[in-house]
């Protein structure tokens, strides 16, 4: 039976081109699975895998999601209640946070402890936003990064999460200052930089996803 993924859309675009990355990631590893994107609750609570994904800013993305109804208590029931594994990607993985400082402080969903605030701006050479393709480097073994030690993926952001507890910093990029580019914990993951645009490398990590059971 094909599994259900749902891709969570509260008006943070790039819906589509994650959701064609998600459909090529699971033809190529063979894997069956049926790829949504939605904005039901219903629909949510349901799947078998989540996918937060976004661009923008981070209190925007928050007021987006809380004007879906139900989709927040969805997004509980299925991945803190339920332990279905979930994936951020660029402001869908900043949105874990305990908050946000950008244009404000706004309360985030504080899965995984921490902040997001302003890329440092010490080294000129180092413009914002942090923009195109720069080296991740894992720091944590994990199954979402299984044969991926050292690639390349595509950034667009000008805000960086700083996790509370280094266990969760599982990849780090250099950008002016070392950055997190990739937490997790439990069965929670979340990326910095957009897989669904880093070619190969990322649909490897979109295939492990779709094939990662969490403990």
């Amino acid at each position: 039976m094909a599994e259900k993924i749902a891709i969570v859309d509260y008006g943070s675009g790039n819906l589509r081109s994650v959701q064609k990355a998600l459909q090529r990631a699971a033809r190529e590893a063979g894997a069956a699975a049926s790829v949504v994107v939605t904005a039901e609750a219903d629909v949510i609570a349901k799947a078998d895998r989540i996918v937060l994904p976004g661009v923008g800013a981070f209190g925007a993305g928050m007021d987006g999601l809380r004007a879906r109804a139900g989709v927040p208590e969805a997004m509980e029931q299925a991945v803190l209640a339920a332990g279905r594994p979930f994936l951020g990607i660029c402001v869908g993985m900043q949105l874990l946070a305990d908050c946000g400082r950008e244009f404000g402080v706004h309360d985030g969903l504080g899965w995984i402890a921490g902040e997001v605030v302003a890329l440092p701006e010490s080294d000129p050479a180092y413009r914002t936003p942090h923009m195109g393709w720069n080296t991740v480097r894992v720091e944590s073994p994990h199954p979402v990064l299984e044969n991926i030690t050292q690639e390349a993926f595509y950034f667009a952001h000008s805000y960086h999460f700083v996790p509370e507890n280094t266990l969760h910093l599982i990849g780090i990029c250099h950008h002016g200052a070392q950055l997190a580019a990739v937490v997790a914990r439990d069965n929670i993951f979340g990326v910095q930089f957009h897989p669904e645009k880093s070619q190969t490398a990322g649909l490897a990590l979109l295939a492990n996803f779709l094939q990662w059971s969490p403990a």
